[in-house]
């Protein structure tokens, strides 16, 4: 398991609450491939508090904030938070540009995993909807090469209802908006060999901006925002 060249940044921390900014390729907790080189072992290895365990959670490949808990005696409370949608979230991702697209939109599909080899992407399908996120533009930042015609491109912000998994990146792919750099969707990409790092120079440009919610315990009201900015943000 190669060591990932990133270091974790504590945002804030508390006796019940630990919220850093993830970095890019780092899984949350441990299992398959990644287990020592991920935010749960390293966190507590950097803060010394072996009682920390993830209020929420993240893609692997997704950065931005993430929060986790200390106590256990207070863990229920901010995860029924989640459960009953008290949590506001809002995401930021480069993808295609489409002036046929009219934005800003609530977009509503119901998502279901694939089946068999397939069950790491989720399957846009007929149904009652049960993922939606609004979808807003920031402006354009550059254009992607690598065909004839340069695809310009955009930076998106992203707001979800719901908390489905994948629920930003297939929404986005279903509307022909698949995000920068992503190995999932519209197509499924082999991962690199065990043992390979992999290409620290293409991350997925998907970044968990800010995360807010009034703590259960003090009243206090939390708005945590990432230091992180997306690679090709700079360039607009």
């Amino acid at each position: 398991e190669p060591r990932l060249p990133f270091e974790i940044t504590v945002l804030y921390q508390d006796e019940r609450l630990v919220v850093l900014d993830k970095p890019h390729f780092m899984a949350v907790t441990p299992g398959g491939r990644h287990l020592h080189q991920t935010v749960l072992v390293r966190l507590r290895q950097q803060l010394g508090i072996t009682t920390l365990a993830p209020m929420h959670r993240l893609d692997r490949d997704t950065a931005g904030v993430l929060a986790f808990t200390v106590q256990p005696a207070t863990r229920h409370a901010y995860q029924v938070l989640l459960q009953q949608r008290q949590v506001h979230k809002v995401y930021e991702a480069i993808a295609p540009w489409r002036d046929d697209l009219r934005l800003p939109q609530v977009c509503r599909h119901r998502l279901q995993e694939r089946p068999g080899a397939a069950f790491m992407q989720m399957a846009v399908v007929d149904g009652a909807p049960n993922a939606e996120t609004h979808i807003a533009v920031i402006g354009l930042v550059a254009s992607q090469h690598g065909s004839d015609r340069p695809q310009p491109l955009a930076l998106y912000r992203l707001t979800p209802g719901t908390g489905r998994k994948h629920q930003l990146r297939a929404q986005l792919s279903a509307l022909g908006l698949p995000i920068v750099g992503d190995r999932l969707y519209p197509q499924l990409q082999p991962d690199p060999p065990p043992g390979a790092a992999p290409d620290f120079s293409q991350p997925l440009q998907l970044l968990a901006r800010e995360l807010a919610f009034t703590d259960p315990i003090t009243g206090a009201r939390h708005c945590f925002i990432s230091q992180r900015q997306l690679a090709l943000a700079d360039a607009g």
